[in-house]
């Protein structure tokens, strides 16, 4: 049986690197947003200006998924569902929005400002919120997930 494009990579991640074959990925990261979106958040990873991601506590909840745990390891995948660097997740700090450093937010590589980033993030967390079944608020807790990339 042939192997998926996914499994491939996973393969030659730990066949190159030299990790242990029992190393397992804990998933994948594809930005929800999906299309060209999606990749430019992949490229901004590659190019090493993405460094950190956010998400809500209350999704992780909704969805039933264990939260991340420092030293997973992630496929990172670009909009055609194919493989691009293998993520390992070098912190996962859970704070309220409120108490987000600008040390922090600038990690995600996308706002010159804490408050910029602040006026951005409400935004999305109040649409993300509709959908999955919350309401916005300032203490909201937040799952930041810091990661190097280790093979691409």
């Amino acid at each position: 049986m042939a192997l998926s494009q996914a499994d491939e990579f996973w393969a030659d991640f730990i066949k190159n690197t030299g990790r242990d074959e029992d190393d397992r990925c804990a998933g994948d990261i594809d930005f929800e947003s999906g299309g060209i979106k999606n990749d430019a958040q992949v490229a901004m990873i590659l190019a090493g200006k993405k460094k950190a991601i956010f998400s809500t506590f209350a999704s992780y909840n909704a969805d039933g998924e264990p939260l991340p745990v420092t030293g997973e390891l992630y496929l990172l995948m670009d909009r055609s569902k194919t493989p691009r660097a293998v993520l390992e997740l070098e912190n996962v700090i859970v704070l309220p929005f409120n108490e987000v450093p600008w040390s922090l937010a600038q990690l995600e590589g996308e706002d010159s400002s804490l408050e910029e980033w602040k006026e951005r993030q409400e935004e999305y967390l109040k649409d993300e919120g509709a959908i999955v079944g919350f309401t916005f608020s300032p203490d909201l807790k937040l799952i930041c997930q810091i990661f190097n990339v280790v093979y691409r």
